[in-house]
């Protein structure tokens, strides 16, 4: 029967083999990957399986609200504008100036 030192010994010695069988095989198939991508012209880019994105436009919103007399537009989105809040704090309704 094995003691426990030659177990732990050969349990280390089998360690260190796959480890290195494993760096083996890995090495190998990365120079077989590079090899297939070079051999039909991909790039990293290709892996992905994916379209590259185009860039978005900037989004814009349709004006909801004008004011006639300066053709100013609001679209109802964020803080008031100021000519708004003055309208507004003079005694018009918001809904008079719906588009």
């Amino acid at each position: 029967m094995s003691s426990l030192k030659d177990l732990l010994a050969q349990r280390a010695a089998l360690d260190a083999q796959i480890n290195q069988t494993q760096n083996n095989e890995r090495t190998e198939a990365i120079a077989s990957v590079k090899s297939l991508m070079a051999e039909h012209g991909l790039t990293v880019a290709d892996l992905s399986g994916r379209a590259p994105k185009a860039p978005k436009a900037p989004s814009t919103v349709a004006a909801k609200y004008r004011n006639q007399a300066t053709n100013e537009a609001w679209s109802g989105r964020g803080l008031q504008p100021k000519w708004l809040k003055a309208a507004i704090a003079s005694g018009a309704k918001q809904e008079d100036f719906l588009i």
